[in-house]
């Protein structure tokens, strides 16, 4: 069974609807339980990073999600769900995250003639052959909504990135984590099978 983390936010109906569209039982939860017990652990997010934070320790969630990505079995982010491993992040200020990987989740400083937040489709380029990745073609396009992206202290995190006024890295890999900018439930017959994937990986 994978577990879909309820903080009480985020796009949880489309990514559940995704996960059952291509035959994996997912179940949507804040129960620290049925997280531990999870074959596989998802992290979703739109919102702030500040009130994410604050919703998860108010659901009583930072220890079960950190205690999934310690265990070793397959966790997935997804938009703020990727920004919310990180250390911490300027947006409105400075706030811890969970810490999980180093590194800084940062503001779009670009041209002023490209819009922030980034909204819509864009490429995405291999870095590492990531598993969650199999059969999908590099310079993929996926669907993309956000004003800040993530800064690794490891460079070598790094699956995926896309460009938007340079270079940004838009997915990481570590061991049992992966985790992407882009929306998967979004982005049609690729986030399909991106999800289809990690439902499979061991």
């Amino acid at each position: 069974m994978i577990a879909i983390i309820d903080y009480g936010m985020g796009n949880l109906r489309s990514v559940h609807k995704a996960f059952e569209a291509v035959g994996h039982q997912a179940v949507v939860t804040r129960d620290a339980t049925v997280i531990g017990n999870a074959s596989h652990v998802v992290l979703p997010g739109v919102g702030a990073f500040g009130d994410c934070m604050a919703n998860l320790e108010r659901y009583g969630l930072i220890a079960p999600v950190r205690s999934a990505v310690q265990s070793g079995k397959p966790f997935l982010g997804i938009c703020l769900g990727l920004q919310l491993l990180f250390a911490e992040s300027e947006e409105f200020g400075t706030h811890k995250g969970l810490g999980l990987i180093p590194g800084t989740v940062k503001r779009f400083a670009i041209d002023p003639s490209l819009k922030v937040p980034h909204m819509g489709w864009n490429q995405v380029a291999y870095r590492r052959a990531c598993p969650i990745f199999d059969g999908i073609a590099d310079g993929s396009h996926w669907y993309f909504v956000h004003s800040y992206y993530v800064d690794p202290a490891d460079p070598s995190v790094a699956a995926t990135t896309t460009t938007y006024g340079g270079a940004f890295v838009s997915s990481i890999w570590r061991d049992n984590v992966v985790a992407c900018q882009f929306h998967p439930e979004k982005s049609q017959t690729v986030g399909l099978r991106l999800i289809k994937n990690f439902g499979s990986w061991k």
